[in-house]
């Protein structure tokens, strides 16, 4: 079974195109395209699910008119549309990190240059130019974490481990 830790979300199906089962599958990451993705996965009333891929082909740079095996009728297409999609993180290769989606990190461990563990990050706060990790530390409080190149030394994809160098104080803010 598959389960919410394993994957990030991706994007969402937001409407049916046509007659014959097509969806239009707008993203956030384009990871599907990027790495060998026969299938994708969609949160059908809380359930993880496999869909493969029949084709796809894009709309424009944020969204893909896909068409799924199995849904051959705008019917049955209905039954996902507004469903949140999602990919495995361990379908990533461990060099294509940069090219992913921050929310691919949601789970992770972050921890300071000198080993010290920060927490764990629970969701991405994207509604900045400059965009931060919200991490959960182990008595639970909330820290915001800037997400900026400069401040990670060292993604460990195989961990879900990030190490980073903050400034001094930042975690005391």
């Amino acid at each position: 079974m598959i389960q919410f830790s394993d994957v990030y979300q991706i994007g969402v199906i937001s409407k049916t195109h046509a007659l014959k089962g097509e969806v239009i599958f707008n993203f956030t990451d384009d990871v599907f395209d990027t790495e060998d993705a026969d299938y994708i996965i969609i949160n059908v009333d809380g359930i993880l699910v496999p869909f493969f891929i029949e084709e796809y082909r894009f709309r424009n740079d944020s969204s893909v008119i896909l068409k799924i095996e199995d849904i051959d009728s705008a019917d049955a297409a209905q039954t996902i549309i507004g469903c949140d999609v999602y990919f495995e993180k361990s379908k990533v290769k461990a060099d294509s990190s940069d090219q992913v989606s921050l929310k691919y990190f949601i789970g992770f461990k972050i921890e300071n240059h000198d080993a010290q563990q920060i927490g764990t990050i629970i969701d991405i706060d994207d509604n900045t130019e400059n965009w931060l990790f919200i991490t959960e530390t182990a008595n639970g409080d909330e820290v915001l974490i800037p997400a900026h190149d400069e401040l990670i030394t060292d993604i460990d994809n195989d961990n879900h481990v990030i190490t980073m160098k903050l400034p001094e104080g930042l975690l005391d803010l």
